[in-house]
Parts: structure tokens; sequence; C-alpha cells
């Protein structure tokens, strides 16, 4: 946790009012599972991080898996994948474009540049991502509704 005002390089006390802010914010962090939230207003900057493990994020097994040897690959090998499609973004991913509605792929799907592969929330704004190379689905690796990091790998392409 840091606090710095902008007219100002020592770090003062935190006030009363200014802890709440930083515990709001850790309570945040908590529910959103985000590493990190910065923000400045009035002259006050807050940033408020947490220490993940790179290793921990990428350790988990593939949700839905093809029987292929890239299954069978060590999870942390997964995001050198070269099939790998890496979330553009920090958010909620969905399958669907709404709950209950048929997912955008599944395991097996064939898919063409440019095709809709899932859908990440960010912001309250829904964004596309588009699938960045034609062949088929061979891995989805989150969970519908699991937020999502910069970077992380969402499906496998082959």
């Amino acid at each position: 946790m840091a606090r710095q005002p902008e007219d100002s390089t020592a770090a003062k006390p935190v006030a009363g009012s200014d802890s709440a802010l930083i515990r709001e914010l850790a309570t945040l962090l908590d529910e959103t599972r985000l590493t990190e939230i910065e923000i400045e207003r009035a002259g006050l900057r807050v940033r408020v991080a947490r220490n993940v493990s790179v290793a921990a994020a990428v350790s988990a097994a593939p949700l839905h898996a093809a029987a292929s040897p890239a299954a069978a690959a060590p999870a942390a090998d997964i995001a050198k994948h070269p099939g790998v499609v890496p979330s553009p973004m920090v958010g909620t991913a969905y399958w669907a474009s709404e709950p209950g509605a048929k997912p955008f792929v599944d395991v097996g799907s064939k898919v063409k540049v440019g095709d809709t592969l899932l859908i990440i929330e960010a912001m309250k704004t829904m964004n596309q991502i588009p699938s960045p190379r034609a062949g088929t689905v061979t891995q989805i690796l989150i969970e519908d509704g699991q937020p999502v990091e910069f970077g992380e790998p969402l499906i496998i392409i082959e």
C-alpha cells in the first residue's frame, strides 16, 4: 500500500478517511481477484497491490481438454503453446453472449480468423475476443464467469 501526495515525495501518515479508502480498495481487490488497484483523486494517489506468484496463475489444469499431446503437457507449458490465445485484457470471461445461450465455441469447434471465441467483460463493457487463427479448439482453459488477467491463456487452437 502506498500513499503519495502529488506535491511531496515523502510519505505522510495515513489519515482516518485515507485508511478507510485503503481498506475499501483492499476489499475490492479481494472481491475482484485483481492484483493491483490504483486511484488518484484530490491530489491523493493510492495504490493497493498484492504479490501473486506467476507460476500459481498458470498452473491451473485445463478445464476442457481433447485427447491430444497438448492436453498431456504440463500446465506451465500451456502459456508457451503455439496455438494459445491469451487474454488481451483484465476482466470476466464468458463463453456465451448471455446466460443460458449456446457457447461461442466448444472443444472440437472449427474456427476461422475473426470468429468470436468468448466475451470478456471489462468496466461494464462486453468485449468480443476474436480468433487470431483458423483451426480447431482443442482446449478451453477457463471457466464461464471466471476473472482473467492480461496475458492469461484462455483457449488453445490447433
